[in-house]
């Protein structure tokens, strides 16, 4: 970890500190409150939680500190996508999407930014690099791409984006921000789905967007007033706990990935991996650059789809679901979504198991 992430590790675990008065509570308090006193004539700094909330200020302060930027918070990852791409976008517009990333987001825009008269272009991660990118008015990247794993240069992407006239919107949610830095690197905005890792224990839907531009970023406030697109409560709380051992579960999750990927690259049931930490991979020219290392994510492709579900059934340790970045290991047969990858491919999110011990139960799984 550098100084400045080991700072931003410290500094979030006190941030509420300068702030505190005798008998304040430590921890950052729940308030399930919908109104707040408004006497005649009287301003406040909350009068109705659709426009803001204390447990919300508490965490977007944790993740400002996180993103160095301003950052607002929204109740899923895709509310702060959509609050994104509606604040940077209107009608005749150009909009240059990842091909291989969370489809999600391309169905978002073919089903519903196209009848407001936006224009979606798809394009795979791997070519966002050589791309043309005139015409367009935002490009939206994901790098490490979901589920695939492919990266694209986000500095050199943007500077040829801004040259055409475009914004710049970063998904960072393989990655979060201890990982990659997107800002640091000339995007506009940086959205995440922070139900993955930065909550890490499979019990909150969140999201957030942070950027540098004082204007964009209220657009993107403005967005989550009108539209409603808050976050409850008792949420905010979750996540503003899980943001303290964030850091701490990357350093596991990060290292026993790279054990794990090097150890199932040379297993004969594996036919293929991805795993950017590995010298060989596609990806791996970014790790110790733009991405800090290899993260917590595998891709493996078995034989079959039959191949893969039982592995994945055989497997004590690892959970049966979608999403990643929680504290247990987890795997799925992406084919199942439509993602276009071959039918034995699984995502392999790595947990926070003891590494030998998750290592043995996925050896004897594949050997079953």
């Amino acid at each position: 970890m550098t100084d400045s992430a080991a700072t931003r590790a410290a500094r979030l675990l006190h941030h509420r500190k300068a702030g505190l008065t005798p008998g304040d509570p430590i921890a950052a308090p729940i308030v399930p409150a919908s109104t707040f006193h408004l006497p005649a004539n009287g301003t406040g700094a909350y009068n109705y939680s659709r426009a803001g909330n204390p447990g919300w200020t508490e965490l977007e302060a944790a993740l400002s500190i996180l993103e160095d930027a301003e950052t607002v918070a929204f109740p899923s990852g895709m509310a702060a996508i959509a609050a994104a791409l509606f604040a940077c976008l209107r009608a005749g517009d150009t909009v240059i999407l990842p091909a291989d990333g969370y489809y999600v987001t391309r169905v978002l825009a073919t089903d519903f930014l196209a009848g407001l008269g936006v224009t979606a272009r798809m394009l795979p991660t791997a070519e966002y690099d050589t791309a043309d990118l005139t015409g367009a008015a935002l490009v939206y990247i994901e790098t490490p791409s979901n589920p695939g794993l492919d990266v694209c240069d986000i500095r050199a992407v943007a500077a040829r984006a801004r040259a055409a006239g475009a914004r710049v919107v970063v998904d960072n949610t393989t990655m979060t921000p201890y990982l990659q830095r997107p800002l640091d690197l000339e995007a506009d905005l940086v959205v995440a789905a922070d139900t993955k890792a930065p909550g890490g224990h499979s019990d909150l839907l969140a999201g957030h967007v942070a950027g540098r531009d004082a204007a964009l970023v209220a657009r993107v406030r403005d967005w989550r007033r009108l539209s409603g697109a808050t976050l409850g409560p008792f949420e905010g709380w979750l996540l503003h706990r899980g943001l303290e051992t964030l850091e701490l579960r990357l350093d596991r999750m990060c290292a026993s990935a790279q054990i794990i990927a090097t150890r199932l690259a040379a297993h004969p049931a594996v036919l293929a991996l991805r795993y950017p930490g590995l010298p060989g991979d596609a990806s791996h020219s970014r790790v110790g650059g733009q991405m800090v290392n290899g993260g917590f994510l595998i891709g493996i492709t078995l034989a079959s789809a039959a191949v893969a579900e039982r592995f994945l059934s055989a497997c004590p340790y690892l959970a049966q679901s979608t999403s990643f970045g929680a504290t247990h290991s987890s795997a799925e047969r992406r084919a199942r979504w439509g993602d276009a990858v071959p039918e034995g491919f699984l995502r392999l999110s790595v947990g926070i198991e003891p590494v030998e011990v998750l290592w043995q139960a996925l050896d004897a799984a594949l050997a079953g």
